[in-house]
C-alpha cells in the first residue's frame, strides 16, 4: 500500500503529467468551438455518416444485399 501511495505523490509532483491534462483541456477546448463554429456547415457532412452506416448495417445484416 505504501508502495502505491508512493507512486501516486511521485507522479503529483511531476510536472509532466500537469502539461499532458493542460493540453487535454485544450484539444478539448479547441474541439468544442469547432463543433460550434462548424455546427450548420457540417449538416451534409452528418447526412454522408447517416448513409455511411445505414449501409454498413445492411451489408452486416445476414441474407441482406449489399450495395
Amino acid at each position: 500500500m505504501n508502495n502505491l501511495m508512493n507512486s501516486i505523490r511521485s507522479f503529483a509532483k511531476k510536472e509532466e503529467g500537469a502539461q499532458v491534462v493542460e493540453y487535454a483541456l485544450i484539444i478539448a477546448v479547441v474541439s468544442i468551438v469547432l463543433v460550434i463554429a462548424l455546427g450548420d456547415e457540417t449538416s451534409g457532412l452528418r447526412s454522408s455518416f447517416a448513409t455511411l452506416v445505414a449501409r454498413l448495417t445492411t451489408c452486416f445484416t445476414p441474407g441482406a444485399t449489399c450495395t
